[in-house]
């Protein structure tokens, strides 16, 4: 491995704890039946895509849910809550890990997010940890609906590239799906796969970072 001098890291997972599993159980509590049509983790409506790029406001997207869902009658409320689900939020101990390597390396997040999620997990930074947003942690953040772009598409990697001058192959990028991490290996980026039996913090000592 060569020398590592900058870390992306994704949210999801790695940081921010989520299970997926949670929004189909929440969606179908709603009444809704054909869930597994339109929501999964591996392929989905491109609905949640158009909502992860920003191209598609808050409003818009629930109204996709309710025609996709075949249930007008369901409030802004309740297709939140559902949406929602799925976030757990950042364990004990996590931050220390973000401020350890933000001490050491050039340090960024790359996340697939969207204005409903984002919004409820900065509401959990501030009841949880009292702090704003994830700014302190990182050189600079990047999060999919404001940037237009999404993660496995290679321009999003680019876009990072442009705007930190980093370079990829001094670059470990470290993320939950293998999809992400084929897409930054196809641009020379050093990668590794979070995981539950490979959490950040075990990775931080796998690669001595």
């Amino acid at each position: 491995m060569q020398k590592i001098k900058n870390i992306i890291l994704d949210y999801g997972n790695v940081i921010f704890m989520i299970d997926f599993p949670r929004v189909r159980q929440a969606f179908m509590s709603l009444g809704i039946k054909n869930v597994d049509e339109f929501f999964g983790h591996k392929a989905q409506d491109s609905l949640f895509d158009a909502f992860d790029r920003g191209e598609i406001s808050a409003a818009a997207f629930r109204d996709g849910i309710r025609e996709r869902s075949g249930k007008p009658e369901l409030s802004d409320d309740d297709i939140d809550d559902a949406w929602n689900a799925l976030l757990i939020g950042v364990p004990p101990g996590k931050h220390d890990v973000l401020e350890y390597l933000n001490s050491k390396y050039r340090c960024f997040l790359l996340s697939n997010n969207n204005e409903i999620h984002y919004r409820r997990c900065m509401q959990h930074l501030t009841e949880v940890y009292g702090i704003a947003d994830n700014s302190s942690f990182f050189e600079k953040t990047f999060y999919s609906h404001l940037l237009g772009l999404r993660k496995p598409d290679a321009t999003i990697f680019e876009e990072v590239i442009r705007q930190t001058a980093i370079i990829p192959e001094e670059t470990l990028f470290i993320d939950d799906s293998p999809q992400h991490l084929e897409a930054a290996k196809d641009l020379g980026f050093q990668t590794a796969l979070c995981s539950p039996d490979e959490s950040l913090e075990l990775l931080v000592e796998k690669f001595k970072l």
